[in-house]
């Protein structure tokens, strides 16, 4: 997977960063060799200005000797091929090439037709359409330039070779310079240009596969690793959130539903032993309840009987006190299993929870524990089944009590709202909640059993109790869409909370 994605990506980046560089450096070749033309032409220009200054006075004076070794010793100089000089007619009369005088040069090439067929007069034609760039027979690029030799004064009036005032143009100067210096130049440009595509597409490519590697793929990698965990029944395994990219916020989501699974599974384990013992607890309490029944009123009527002094008598107290016990354990059994249907209705959390202090209010006085009451007023009605939740609520405070001790101490029971999102809404959605927190200052629950608590059976009080009042809790917290939940610290105390969600008042509107 992770070859496959880099190397998509890469061959992307490479395609995007051919097609940007191919479209530079066209733009920037044709620049360059526009810039390098401009400098030939005007450079050739000057050239061609400099010779007609030079031969001016011999051309006056019709002294074409001097003429043609004046542009014979200029065309020697590097970069000049060719210095010529013919007349209207398009006859050479003087050239640095000795062959080249005499002949006529064909007027459809060499810039002349420009001028000869359109009728347009040399002097008004601007520089650059007095320059041409043609293959010379040796096959390199050469650079021509024409530049016009002007009538003056001097030449119409002159006695030697008088020229009639409405000739303009006596004859043109033409100088040709090889491009291969500038076409070397070019193809530096073009290796250079190359060399930075390459270096580009190289550099680009593997800063593409670092990032993908390390700031997509090795998160998502981790986050796929992840996933194989929790499908091997890990789930409590969380991921390491070091960014606060959208890989991070990825990792944040996926802890949160990983720790919403992890719930919603120890509500199903949960509820699924409820079940199992439920069935179970119903059959062993049918079973036993009759023999106990006769054990007891047998061992009670004996017990009638024995004497003050019998030593019988003591032995029969003890099976009349753990059969009682057992009566007991059969009847939460009982109490347990029964599948008893929830009369629900819209109540006042406030006014349940005093009640239920009530019941236990003399119990708590005896042990010299002080309930200290944080009731929020105005709380939203919840939908429940009011001796249900009262039943809870006894439950945790008698729970409270036993782990206070007799020594004294304080049970807190907070009441409030906070508000949750809903499931399956948009983002920002949410609804109320009603909180209830029962918490005290008794011994706390070791970390090892805080898993166990809500399991049936199991039970952190030595002498007492059954083992099933916080497994009936949960059961009923559950059946009202509810939660329960236990924070507890050895030695400090233990706060189970319970969350409630509103009444919909619409539906009982």
């Amino acid at each position: 997977m992770r070859g496959r994605i880099s190397y998509k990506l890469i061959a992307a980046t490479c395609a995007v960063v051919i097609v940007s560089v191919s479209v530079f450096a066209y733009f920037l070749l044709s620049s360059h060799q526009r810039q390098l033309i401009a400098d030939v032409e005007r450079s050739a220009n000057q050239l061609s200005e400099t010779i007609k200054s030079s031969t001016r006075y011999d051309m006056l004076l019709n002294r074409p000797e001097s003429v043609h070794q004046i542009i014979s010793t200029i065309g020697k100089q590097e970069g000049i091929e060719k210095v010529r000089i013919f007349n209207k007619e398009g006859e050479v009369i003087l050239s640095t090439d000795a062959r080249d005088i005499g002949r006529l040069v064909d007027k459809e090439t060499e810039e002349c037709d420009r001028c000869h067929s359109a009728d347009r007069p040399l002097e008004t034609l601007p520089v650059s359409e007095r320059t041409r760039i043609f293959e010379s027979a040796a096959g390199v690029r050469t650079f021509g330039i024409i530049n016009p030799i002007y009538n003056e004064p001097g030449c119409s009036n002159g006695g030697c070779h008088a020229h009639s005032e409405d000739q303009k143009v006596l004859g043109v100067l033409d100088i040709t310079m090889p491009l291969d210096a500038v076409d070397r130049d070019l193809r530096a440009g073009q290796m250079r240009l190359l060399t930075f595509a390459v270096l580009a597409i190289v550099a680009i490519s593997l800063m593409t596969y670092w990032l993908v590697e390390y700031i997509v793929l090795k998160p998502i990698g981790k986050i796929v690793e992840a996933t194989q965990k929790i499908a091997a029944g890990d789930l409590n395994h969380t991921l390491e959130i070091r960014t606060r990219d959208e890989i991070g916020k990825l990792g944040e989501s996926f802890n949160v539903m990983m720790g919403e699974l992890a719930d919603a599974q120890r509500q199903l384990i949960q509820s699924n032993k409820l079940s199992s013992m439920g069935r179970l607890a119903a059959g062993v309490a049918h079973e036993i309840n009759n023999p106990l029944t006769g054990v007891l009123t047998y061992s009670s009527f004996l017990l009638k009987k024995a004497d003050e002094d019998d030593e019988l008598k003591e032995d029969l107290n003890v099976i009349v006190r753990e059969t009682i016990r057992c009566r007991d354990i059969v009847k939460s059994l009982l109490d347990f299993s029964r599948q008893s249907v929830s009369e629900k209705r819209p109540i006042q959390v406030n006014e349940t929870i005093q009640n239920a202090y009530r019941i236990v209010q003399n119990q708590l006085a005896i042990q010299k524990i002080r309930v200290d009451l944080q009731l929020q007023e105005d709380l939203p009605l919840i939908e429940a089944d009011k001796n249900q939740i009262q039943q809870v609520l006894v439950n945790l405070l008698v729970n409270a009590a036993d782990a206070t001790g007799d020594d004294g101490g304080v049970i807190t029971v907070r009441t409030d709202v906070v508000e949750r999102p809903k499931p399956d809404e948009g983002h920002g959605a949410s609804d109320e909640w009603v909180r209830i927190r029962v918490s005290d200052t008794g011994c706390g629950i070791p970390k090892e059993q805080l898993g166990k608590i809500f399991d049936p059976f199991f039970t952190t009080k030595v002498a007492k109790g059954t083992g099933l009042g916080l497994a009936i809790a949960w059961g009923i917290v559950e059946k009202h869409n509810g939660e329960l939940e236990v924070a507890s610290e050895v030695g400090k105390g233990t706060t189970f909370t319970i969350l409630l969600p509103k009444a919909d008042s619409m539906a009982w509107a």
